[in-house]
């Protein structure tokens, strides 16, 4: 690492990022949005730019993809070169990414496609998928910056444990996204690539702190992603954009040889996760990642095949109306209110859970981040000289916890964790938790102000499927849900700072939260809540019959 200055290091990076776009690649400027546009999702179809194959390919889902791959229908190369075309579209449009090697990718793809046709078999059930990862997961030869100037131009000599994984089911690496320093803060934006902004509206956020991912998703650029959750860095960025993700407990996948921005940090454990369109997709990634066996090769991955669970027709589910800390913003609450009323008329059981124990919760979170007084930021930061981020003041000053402190700490989360299962098990038959994923829809960028809704989840290592609810804000509807009596002073700023012309359409996400390594559990109950948000048509008119009938006896 030179002495240069975090700026000149910074620009530098920038420059070799956007260099790695093939020429062919380059939106041609005529066909370039105007900068006041906000939504770009529109861009693929409307701009002429791609061919009516490659919006097919890269508006197909990963399940779809594997599949046509699998028969010879499409090749991994077509497909590969599709979604390289994407990516790097939205990140013209968005910022999304970070490492961009699109022509390793397409020659991987290639390779895969002669191993397809020499043998007839295809190599795991992800082959000749293009799999986007976030900035964190090591890759040979490949920077991973997680924000910071200082660590620029340090690529690494190892593969993560996760990327070997995918690679030995088919997968085909292109690209790495975007993330805040240290990947610590609700949206993604840092010193060295800038802000990453919302593909459905670039004046908000994309969240964070795998933002990047959420930005390439939406946009179209990823069939499938990888990223990860230390306080809702999956759950954040998903519901911004709408689309779906898994938090897993820790154990079922591994997070082994990955870099982090408070590395050694234990008492709270990151995991990490797919994101994707669908909840198939999701499902897909997470039983091909369990049925490689980590735990042959992490020793911290817990030895837990995949375990199918069937479908529970009745579902027993305890809703969260607020964390006793900030009361949702009204397209959050509307979608909290409709989402319970049809699982109502869909027969489930529904009861209320208390947030009792959350704001303790949040509390303990935040204090475990800062206990090592900022020192692991500061030292990453130092070597360039480059700033704190104003999103991270509070790491510049907080104070060194001893280590006595910290183990009191811990044995205060350990205590938090008793009382939440004892909570739980208190309400007979309890399936899951459904609450907001964010107070928001999404809220423009620089603007995130809490994760207590996500946060608590991470506390306890609760499983958690953050999915969008089919309702989106509506300045009309949501008028009538504006006024309350603010529970905090955040509670307060983040209604304040409510703009529904501002967010007006944006797609409004919960997540429903099942107990530890209920992985497979959690993803069948979202199915079910998802049946009962869109029910068939026949399904549909069967229940307005029943009810028809129930009204006359």
């Amino acid at each position: 690492m030179s002495q240069r200055g975090w700026e000149a290091i910074a620009a530098s990076k920038r420059a070799a990022l956007s260099s790695n776009i093939p020429s062919e690649f380059m939106i041609p400027s005529r066909l370039l949005p105007p900068s006041t546009q906000s939504n770009v999702t529109t861009f693929p179809k409307e701009s002429g730019w791609f061919t009516a194959k490659e919006l097919e390919i890269t508006d197909s889902t990963a399940s779809h993809i594997v599949q046509k791959i699998a028969s010879r229908s499409w090749s991994s190369e077509e497909v590969t070169r599709a979604f390289c075309k994407r990516a790097a579209a939205a990140h013209q449009l968005t910022n999304c990414l970070s490492e961009i090697f699109f022509l390793e990718a397409i020659k991987t793809a290639k390779s895969l496609d002669e191993h397809l046709r020499k043998t007839g078999k295809v190599i795991g059930p992800l082959h000749g998928l293009p799999l986007s990862l976030k900035d964190n997961f090591n890759i040979v030869g490949k920077d991973s910056t997680v924000g910071f100037a200082s660590l620029v131009n340090q690529p690494a000599t190892y593969n993560a444990t996760l990327v070997e994984l995918l690679e030995n089911a088919g997968a085909v690496r292109y690209c790495k996204t975007n993330v805040p320093t240290a990947m610590m803060i609700a949206e993604s934006v840092n010193n060295v690539f800038g802000r990453t902004v919302n593909p459905l509206n670039r004046n908000l956020t994309s969240g964070g702190s795998s933002g990047g991912e959420s930005a390439l998703i939406a946009f179209g650029g990823s069939p499938l992603g990888v990223g990860t959750d230390i306080g809702g860095s999956l759950r954040i960025p998903a519901a911004c954009t709408g689309i779906f993700t898994l938090r897993p407990s820790f154990g079922r996948f591994t997070t082994q040889r990955c870099r982090s921005g408070l590395a050694g940090q234990e008492a709270v454990m990151s995991v990490n996760g797919p994101m994707a369109k669908t909840l198939e997709d999701i499902t897909l990634f997470s039983k091909t990642v369990v049925d490689s066996e980590p735990w042959l090769v992490d020793p911290k991955c817990l030895p837990i095949p995949w375990r199918p669970v069937g479908n529970k027709k009745k579902l027993k589910i305890a809703v969260l109306w607020n964390d006793g800390v900030v009361v949702p913003t009204p397209p959050v609450t509307r979608a909290l209110k409709e989402t319970v009323e049809k699982l109502k008329k869909a027969g489930h059981e529904i009861v209320e859970w208390s947030p009792t124990l959350h704001l303790k919760a949040l509390d303990n979170l935040g204090r475990m981040f800062l206990a090592d007084g900022g020192k692991s930021v500061r030292a990453l930061l130092e070597p360039t000289n480059e700033p704190f981020r104003p999103e991270m003041e509070q790491y510049s000053r907080a104070p060194d916890l001893s280590t006595y402190d910290m183990w009191q700490l811990q044995l205060e989360r350990s205590e938090l964790q008793r009382q939440y299962l004892l909570q739980w098990q208190s309400i007979d038959g309890l399936d899951a938790i459904l609450a907001p994923t964010t107070p928001f829809a999404s809220v423009a960028n620089g603007s995130f102000k809490h994760v207590g809704y996500t946060g608590v989840y991470n506390v306890v290592d609760y499983s958690s499927v953050s999915f969008p609810s089919g309702v989106t804000a509506d300045r009309e509807k949501d008028r009538s849900l504006t006024n309350h009596s603010p529970l905090s002073e955040t509670c307060k700023e983040v209604h304040e700072e409510y703009d529904a012309e501002l967010v007006h359409g944006m797609p409004v996400s919960l997540q429903l939260i099942a107990k530890r390594l209920e992985e497979e559990k959690v993803l069948a109950m979202t199915r079910t809540v998802l049946d009962a948000i869109h029910p068939s048509a026949l399904a549909s008119l069967t229940n307005n019959i029943v009810a028809s009938i129930k009204s006359r006896l």
